[in-house]
């Protein structure tokens, strides 16, 4: 139990339903939605619908979604990709033959949204409500407005250049060129029109007549390839989850093109350690030399599987987590396991913008959401008539021939959003999820490793300082300073973190006490509710 004298958060305790999101607004909606009868998908939906009014740099309706959902904790949850494809002009001999890098604020960024598809087929297939019913909370804040929050608006002025730079999200986004203060209540009359229509007309209101035309319109103005038939063509696949057993535990992630294999193969690596018994000096070095093995094996290998085949099998496989784990050295960093003829480790684009939430309902019903508009405001690029903030995931393809995630027609990237699920006797035990582009794969690890090994409770698991070895530094947060030097003497690149290591929230599903216990991520400006 933490100490109450001191700062911190409790963990939230319900018998009934719960949630957990990074915005006070989201949670709210959720509960409400809930307490009127909704089930976790209807909560979430509306949730996550209110996060892209109110949250804008992080997420919106101009972005993609995954979702794990366990109906009555059902033994193997159920997977939605929502993410989006690229043009299907999208060659990538046309990048190279013409020069045309995909740079953050280009249109080449962008990938047809997904978000809105995917909602929609989470509401009808396992949904109480309509989505046009679940768009109301959100269409009165984007109409009414919503006060930015600490966290949002230290965000907003951090990334202001990217909105600047288009004159249509400039004058939505920034007063006087600058960005709100904190407490500022922020109108976007043009989003709320487009949600009243999607509210009435469904997906096809935004993929389909005048939202998808201003959208298709303004990329083509920035020399985007796009087309009103990408638009149209937008569907979100129910995909096979995969998994892995730790500590007894089952742990479902989405499939490829998602790195949650990542998380998999590094809490594979893991099994052998005894994590609980280690000091926090050999747990960071630990956990920096799993982490350097699985994404440089993401970096290398991770592509849409529909267009290139990923060696998931292997991955997963008692051979390479004994390669894994035979090349680790507790006393001396390491380079990472080679997959036969693996290339050489490539660059990834800086990453740290996504929302997630998670909802248990009374019914047992658990659902894991994530939704991204990938960096701050995205690409930047906005409708002008239907205000839509386009996501800018495409800058995580590559142009070089032969990668599997080199752009190609009707391709989908490699993703860094990841909802997680953890079952156990055929159960779902936890809906989590870890925010923070990039890290989300070693986030899940810290968490996971936190609520089972160290036996840290939710909002424990989620304030616990946090380390991430990725491009060659291992930046460790505030709480992991002192370890520094130890870490060097390892022969880590190891610095202090720039940034938060990303937000999370989780709930506890304990079947035997009939309770749920709940946590939101200090990180950020959300919390946990339940009742």
């Amino acid at each position: 139990m933490r100490n109450f004298e001191g700062p911190g958060r409790s963990p939230v305790y319900a018998a009934n339903a719960a949630v957990a999101t990074s915005h006070p607004a989201s949670t709210l909606v959720a509960i409400e939605t809930l307490r009127a009868g909704g089930n976790a998908v209807d909560a979430a939906i509306a949730a996550v619908a209110v996060q892209c009014v109110v949250d804008p740099l992080m997420t919106g309706i101009g972005g993609d979604c995954f979702a794990l959902y366990a109906p009555n904790g059902a033994s193997v949850p159920i997977a939605i990709d929502g993410s989006g494809r690229s043009p299907a002009a999208a060659d990538d001999a046309w990048y190279r033959e013409n020069g045309v890098a995909i740079e953050p604020d280009s249109a080449h960024a962008v990938t047809v949204p997904g978000a809105v598809a995917a909602w929609q087929r989470l509401v009808e297939d396992h949904g109480t409500r309509s989505l046009g019913e679940l768009l109301q909370p959100a269409i009165r804040l984007a109409e009414d407005g919503f006060p930015v929050q600490p966290r949002v608006g230290w965000d907003w002025a951090r990334s202001i250049g990217r909105v600047a730079s288009d004159p249509h999200a400039a004058a939505t986004y920034l007063i006087d060129g600058r960005a709100p203060a904190v407490g500022t209540v922020v109108r976007l009359e043009k989003l709320a029109a487009t949600l009243r229509r999607i509210a009435g007309e469904g997906a096809r209101g935004f993929y389909e007549g005048p939202v998808a035309e201003d959208l298709v319109s303004r990329l083509r103005e920035r020399g985007g390839l796009h087309t009103l038939e990408d638009f149209a063509s937008a569907a979100p696949d129910v995909v096979t989850p995969i998994s892995t057993r730790y500590r007894g535990y089952d742990v479902y992630e989405c499939p490829p093109a998602g790195q949650g294999l990542a998380a998999l193969m590094m809490l594979n690596v893991l099994k052998p350690f005894d994590v609980a018994g280690l000091s926090d000096l050999d747990r960071v070095h630990l956990f920096a030399e799993a982490c350097k093995q699985g994404y440089h094996h993401r970096d290398a290998l991770f592509g849409d599987p529909e267009l290139q085949a990923i060696p998931v099998e292997h991955l997963l496989s008692d051979a390479w987590q004994a390669a894994a784990h035979g090349a680790i050295d507790m006393a001396r960093a390491q380079a990472p396991v080679l997959y036969p003829e693996i290339r050489a480790e490539l660059a990834a684009r800086a990453h740290k913008d996504t929302v997630y939430l998670c909802v248990v309902d009374r019914d047992g019903n658990a659902i894991s959401l994530i939704n991204s508009i990938f960096q701050g405001f995205g690409s930047g690029i906005l409708g002008p008539s239907s205000g839509v903030l386009l996501h800018n995931r495409g800058l995580s393809f590559r142009t070089e021939a032969g990668h599997p995630n080199t752009i190609g027609p009707s391709k989908r990237p490699m993703h860094t959003i990841i909802p997680g699920m953890l079952m156990r006797d055929g159960r779902a035990v936890a809906p989590f999820g870890v925010m923070g582009g990039h890290y989300q794969a070693m986030g899940h690890v810290e968490l996971l490793t936190g609520l089972i090994d160290r036996g840290l409770d939710p909002q424990e698991a989620l304030d616990a300082p946090r380390s991430f070895a990725y491009g060659g530094t291992l930046e460790v947060e505030g709480g992991l300073s002192g370890l520094v030097g130890g870490l060097r003497d390892r022969g880590h690149d190891a610095v202090a973190a720039p940034l938060p290591l990303g937000g999370g929230q989780v709930i506890w599903i304990d079947r035997a006490a009939g309770m749920l216990s709940a946590g939101s991520d200090p990180r950020k400006d959300g919390s946990a509710l339940g009742y």
